[in-house]
């Protein structure tokens, strides 16, 4: 049994996921001791977790353009590794998904990433992953992060979510496809080898 198999089996056996485990719902990340490269994001949707994709919808697929690889290299390649901030659907809220469950990924987090000695840059889409992972580092709002992502790099890139929904935002900062996703897509270049 490998390391990430343990611990897929140690979070299933956690009393705070108990509810998913007891209907048969495994955590829904991957990893890979040769991973370079991490997509931190929220949590998996419904669809997400209905079809065991993470990022299987218009968000992925616009994340996926964002990162320059095709949907294959995106779930196959042992370069790239999934680390939402939870690994189960945290239900609907008033506005969209829930947020991920506080505590989760400082649990499982650093032990992950402890097996997975190459990686490089984790990518953290919005604001739970940047919270998460730049703390007091962050400037003064997401957007700020983002335009800013030069001061994280190379071992953080902050990005705005690729939600269809943030069409508006994209609108008003044309900055980010300009300067900030030819240089996301130069890096997963690198490190996915491509």
């Amino acid at each position: 049994m490998t390391v990430f198999e343990e611990i897929r089996h140690e979070i299933m056996a956690d009393s705070m996921n108990q509810a998913y485990t007891e209907r048969g719902i495994a955590p829904l990340f991957s990893a890979s001791a040769d991973a370079r490269l991490v997509v931190v994001g929220q949590a998996p949707g419904r669809r997400a977790e209905e079809t065991r994709l993470f990022w299987n919808d218009l968000s992925g697929d616009r994340l996926r353009e964002w990162l320059g690889v095709t949907r294959q290299q995106f779930y196959t390649s042992k370069y790239i590794a999934q680390l939402p901030m939870d690994f189960y659907y945290p239900g609907r809220g008033r506005s969209g998904d829930k947020p991920p469950r506080p505590g989760f990924a400082e649990k499982w987090h650093p032990r992950l990433l402890a097996a997975m000695p190459r990686v490089e840059t984790l990518v953290l889409v919005g604001s739970y992953a940047q919270s998460y992972y730049l703390g007091k580092r962050r400037h003064g709002s997401l957007t700020e992060t983002v335009r800013h992502f030069r001061d994280y790099l190379p071992r953080y890139f902050p990005l705005v979510h690729p939600s269809p929904r943030n069409q508006v935002w994209l609108k008003r900062n044309p900055w980010f496809v300009e300067e900030v996703i030819p240089v996301l897509r130069e890096i997963t270049a690198r490190l996915l080898d491509l």
